[in-house]
């Protein structure tokens, strides 16, 4: 399927969603509400058929905060990414968890290393960091560790 074809069903599922021009793979971005009802669709519809999320991360953009999820259908051979804008002081999305099983592991480490709640999320707790590193969000530009000197 093309990236036209995937971008017209899309556009059908979520009439809001915007796309970057440029890309290998086609670009979606959407607002945090709409992704659970989204994820959901791409998992479902049986023309799209996105049954592994492959890669989920977050970006610091200092202004705000940017996740970003990857999705392959092993079936058609297709990908695409979705882009989500969050606020910087409480960035929060519905977890996709329950949709990819890989997201689980992912979205804690999310959570732990930015501070992204993921709504509904089954266990969200640290992953890597020790004990005593809750709430530090270390991945941040503006943080600061005093007894490590660290500064980014």
């Amino acid at each position: 399927m093309t990236n036209e074809e995937l971008k017209a069903i899309i556009t059908e599922i979520l009439p809001t969603a915007t796309f970057e021009e440029g890309g290998q793979w086609l670009t979606i971005n959407i607002e945090p509400v709409d992704w659970k009802l989204l994820a959901g669709q791409l998992r479902q519809e049986p023309s799209l058929f996105f049954d592994f999320l492959f890669c989920l991360t977050c970006i610091d953009w200092k202004t705000h905060l940017t996740m970003v999820y990857h999705l392959d259908s092993t079936k058609f051979r297709h990908n695409i990414v979705i882009k989500s804008k969050l606020a910087v002081d409480n960035p929060s999305i519905e977890t996709v968890s329950d949709i990819w099983q890989t997201a689980n592991f992912h979205e804690r480490e999310v959570y732990e290393m930015f501070g992204v709640n993921f709504i509904n999320h089954p266990d969200l707790r640290l992953l890597i960091l020790p004990d005593g590193w809750e709430g530090k969000r270390p991945m941040l530009k503006d943080f600061e560790d005093p007894i490590n000197m660290i500064r980014l």
